[in-house]
């Protein structure tokens, strides 16, 4: 989809803006990085993603919690209360299967990192929030943990990607954020995590060492010194044997250093075909359900373009004030200017009924 920037208009031309010289203006909108590197994500809308909610009776794990962040922590935290942790029962029943999965672990059945991240991947998506797998590894023969699966999920009360582990109902935080992977790492080679906290449960408790994992907050930590993301994110909704190309941001970090899975470096290095290096670290971290807006006034209408990379957009839907109703639109948006001034709100809402961050635009004159 191609990305509009967002522009401060001012009009000064009569030509241009009518009579009335109406200037616009955004307000501190959450920037929008278009998503060019990931091809999907799970279908919000598949009938699949509705089963599992009903199946496992998975609203009724909220408790009435209505902050999104909250939600996703509660419900990491029944992936965790739910699925059992064995790391060496190869081969697992149930395969990659998210619902087979569930139903052999209800029953006592272990799972690896890699099962959790399906699960979480899917349960996440069936509540609209977007969510994405990938692979890390700290890099170095010593590491006990040679590889690790998990994901990173968008949080639009943040509007960021944080890093969200259901194996071990775990994250990172700085200042109260919640981290993704890259800033993990980032953390890590700074000065070895020791500026954030490694926090565990929905009540976000503070851990310098794990006994669940017989693990230090900087060791965990370290696991992200080497990420690579899936470009294809619907395991659940659309998997097949299609390519699935890992994503890897090439800086200078990752040019001159060798990633060591267990005593080798890692089969990438043997398969380029199966990487894409990336530089633009925006481009990773895109920036789902926000949106970017362009505008255009002439004879007193405003024409307001707008456009996000929401997966599973429904709908885009604007507010105006002092008014309380959202209204849905369509991505061109024309507004008769008769007042002196105006002030919008605009959002893209998923088929999951989950809003993305407020983008608002001031027309005036």
């Amino acid at each position: 989809m191609k990305a509009f920037l967002i522009i401060v208009a001012v009009c000064t031309l009569l030509s241009a803006c009518g009579e009335n010289n109406y200037q616009t203006v955004d307000k501190d909108n959450p920037i929008y990085h278009p998503n060019t590197v990931f091809e999907s994500f799970e279908d919000m809308a598949s009938p699949g993603i509705g089963h599992l909610i009903s199946k496992y009776r998975l609203d009724t794990v909220f408790h009435g919690e209505a902050d999104e962040f909250k939600r996703i922590l509660l419900l990491r935290h029944w992936i965790k209360s739910v699925i059992p942790i064995e790391d060496y029962a190869d081969p697992y029943p149930g395969a990659g299967d998210v619902e087979k999965i569930l139903d052999y672990a209800l029953e006592g059945q272990g799972y690896h990192c890699g099962h959790f991240m399906r699960v979480q991947n899917a349960i996440m998506s069936s509540f609209g929030y977007v969510s994405r797998t990938l692979g890390a590894g700290p890099g170095v023969q010593e590491a006990r943990f040679a590889h690790h699966g998990t994901n990173e999920i968008w949080i639009n009360k943040y509007n960021k990607w944080f890093m969200s582990d259901a194996k071990y109902d775990h994250h990172f935080e700085k200042d109260g954020i919640p981290l993704s992977a890259l800033e993990i790492r980032n953390e890590y080679l700074k000065n070895e995590a020791a500026d954030i906290l490694m926090v565990k449960g929905p009540d976000r408790t503070p851990l310098e060492f794990d006994d669940e994992m017989d693990m230090a907050k900087t060791e965990f930590a370290q696991t992200y010194t080497w990420i690579t993301w899936d470009t294809h994110n619907d395991i659940f909704t659309a998997w097949s044997d299609r390519k699935n190309l890992l994503i890897m941001y090439d800086d200078e970090f990752n040019q001159n250093n060798t990633w060591i899975r267990g005593t080798r470096p890692h089969w990438i290095y043997g398969s380029p075909e199966s990487l894409r290096l990336v530089q633009d670290r925006n481009a990773i971290y895109f920036t789902p359900n926000t949106i970017a807006s362009r505008v255009k006034i002439r004879d007193n209408v405003a024409a307001i373009g707008l456009v996000s990379d929401t997966p599973g957009l429904k709908e885009y839907q604007v507010k105006e004030l002092p008014g309380s109703e959202w209204v849905g639109i369509n991505p061109e948006y024309s507004l008769e200017l008769k007042n002196k001034e105006y002030e919008l709100i605009f959002r893209a809402v998923n088929h999951a009924g989950v809003a993305g961050p407020e983008h608002r635009i001031r027309i005036f004159k």
